[in-house]
């Protein structure tokens, strides 16, 4: 079994002890990656481009932006595992599609726009 098999059924696991399933709707659970994305959003407000790889790595700074991804990714994972889309794959996916959608030659050091 996996690292994240291993996380999707411990997630399960503390989701049915607290008789949450019920709270666990595709809807709320993308609110719940909405706020917490906003969180984590929050964390980098007025932070200069130039200074936020630096914000990043302060400790006190960092212990807070780590528990927003936790938190983002208990959400996603929450979400694929209900809606029953492979995590993975759903990553590899699009991976697939932004290699033809951003070739290297049209798109070296430009940012991604949409088309």
């Amino acid at each position: 079994m996996s690292e994240l098999e291993q996380l999707i059924r411990d997630l399960r696991e503390f989701v049915a002890e607290r008789d949450w399933q019920q709270f666990h709707d595709p809807k709320n659970l993308a609110m719940l990656l909405a706020s917490e994305t906003g969180e984590l959003v929050a964390e980098y407000r007025w932070t200069a481009n130039t200074e936020a790889d630096r914000l990043s790595q302060d400790p006190a700074s960092r212990n807070r932006i780590a528990a927003e991804i936790g938190d983002i990714g208990i959400g996603l994972l929450l979400l694929c595992d209900r809606t029953g889309i492979d995590f993975v794959s759903a990553m590899r996916d699009k991976l697939q599609v932004n290699r033809r959608r951003y070739p290297p030659d049209e798109s070296r050091g430009k940012p991604s726009r949409e088309k």
